[in-house]
């Protein structure tokens, strides 16, 4: 199954913990990390706090949407992440974005992730390593990217 997982950090040094999590995700059993995106900074939405480094990898997984839910939030928590109220600044937050073409809405986990097509600092680097995905129930991602436009986002090197 080839999933997609958002990464953002803005506490601590953000870069250094996305380039973690991507390497731990690069090492998950029954996984092969197959695309990295570009980084990108961000401003953080409905918070404060540092801006955010943000990317999108791609995986092929054997393991089942929740055992891979399961997975990020271990790698959250090695990190450090603690959830005091909703959109914290954070050390690590890894979204399950896309999990094939499934729909999942469980207690614990909905996919296609249920914001993703409003954010900017997700459609911009799934759409670098995915430029003609579909998002299950919505239709093609990139028709998504006009209405995030005035959201800030800017490339790292």
């Amino acid at each position: 199954m080839i999933a997609y997982v958002g990464i953002g950090a803005n506490l601590g040094d953000a870069r250094a913990n996305v380039d973690d999590a991507v390497a731990r995700l690069g090492l998950l059993p029954d996984s092969r990390l197959l695309r990295t995106s570009p980084y990108y900074r961000s401003a953080p939405i409905d918070s404060s706090g540092d801006d955010y480094v943000n990317a999108v990898v791609s995986i092929d997984t054997r393991l089942t949407a929740s055992d891979l839910l399961a997975a990020l939030h271990t790698i959250e928590a090695e990190h450090g992440r603690e959830r005091p109220y909703r959109n914290a600044p954070r050390t690590l937050d890894l979204d399950l974005l896309l999990y094939g073409e499934q729909v999942i809405a469980t207690a614990t986990l909905t996919v296609p992730h249920p914001r993703m097509l409003e954010r900017a600092f997700v459609l911009r680097p799934l759409l670098d390593i995915a430029p003609a995905i579909a998002v299950p129930g919505h239709g093609r991602a990139a028709a998504f990217f006009s209405s995030v436009g005035q959201q800030v986002i800017e490339r790292l090197d």
